[in-house]
């Protein structure tokens, strides 16, 4: 099998990981990971080649999207989406070797995490600490033998750090999944037969139906959305700025104006994508594509 390294936010047995090794393994690919304290490392550690990949959570289901790494996917320009992955959350309460579930008192985990366990935490008057990472909770616990505390984290995580499984599907909302891209400093492989999706990011200027002009392109060559996000030019200016000049302007009016994630169904390289593609590029001061690849979801 050929080897792979990727990089993703956590510690070993977080989500992130348990997610690419899941996406890489279907592909008969082997991993070395490359585990990172924050998602700007992340995308650092792909930038400057220390990993051949990077694992990124873009939207979650029940939280809405991670806007950091939308930011980051502008910062870091040379990065491209190759693929993508719909991964379920399962949360369990995890605990040391002897804890007992009348025993714990307090649960640590990452602030989402503890979010989506609110039912639980407040049906068992448990008292929620927020931690960085689910499996580094996980790894606290097992460090400190805690015997009255425990994590939420993944079963994976609790294998990983001699837990035991106190509970299991302790969400509020068993439909709980993450969307998962992957990054990698060259574009994907083209295959016709492969039901591809386009993701795009681009700007419009202020006027009277410029949006609907905009996403007409798509209507009259049969394309479908199947996203589209806006984020106030303001509030992504970092990330802008860093290599766009047209958005150093710091403007009151600019800073209603909006940038759009549209995500479509086909590979830019497909005429009617490419022609599409081509036309909006005509009416937008800012566009670029941020990959074509495997649709999963």
């Amino acid at each position: 099998m050929t080897t792979i390294s990727v990089a993703y936010q956590g510690e070993p047995g977080s989500y992130s990981e348990e997610a690419a090794s899941q996406f890489f393994t279907k592909r008969s690919l082997t991993t070395n990971f490359y585990p990172c304290n924050s998602f700007k490392q992340m995308f650092a550690a792909l930038h400057k080649g220390l990993v051949q990949r990077a694992f990124v959570p873009i939207e979650n289901l029940l939280a809405g999207t991670i806007h950091q790494n939308l930011d980051l996917l502008l910062r870091y320009s040379n990065l491209k989406i190759v693929g993508e992955l719909d991964f379920r959350i399962n949360h369990c309460l995890v605990a040391s070797d002897g804890v007992k579930h009348s025993d714990v008192k307090v649960v640590r985990s990452h602030f989402m995490a503890l979010n989506q366990c609110t039912h639980y935490l407040q049906e068992y008057n448990l008292t929620s600490e927020v931690a960085y990472d689910t499996a580094g909770s996980a790894k606290a616990i097992s460090e400190q033998n805690s015997m009255d505390s425990a994590a939420i984290a993944s079963r994976r995580a609790a294998d990983m750090y001699n837990l035991n499984v106190l509970a299991e599907g302790i969400g509020n909302d068993n439909d709980n999944y993450t969307r998962f891209l992957v990054l990698s400093k060259h574009d994907s492989v083209y295959v016709p037969s492969t039901p591809s999706k386009t993701s795009i990011v681009f700007s419009l200027e202020n006027g009277p139906g410029v949006l609907h002009k905009a996403l007409s392109v798509f209507a009259v060559t049969d394309i479908d959305l199947t996203k589209i996000e806006s984020r106030h030019i303001y509030s992504m200016r970092d990330a802008l700025q860093h290599n766009c000049e047209q958005f150093k302007d710091a403007s009151v009016e600019r800073r209603w104006e909006y940038v759009f994630f549209v995500d479509i169904k086909g590979h830019a390289q497909e005429t009617s994508v490419a022609k599409a593609l081509a036309h909006l590029q005509e009416i937008t001061p800012f566009f670029r594509v941020l990959g074509s690849y495997a649709s999963e979801v």
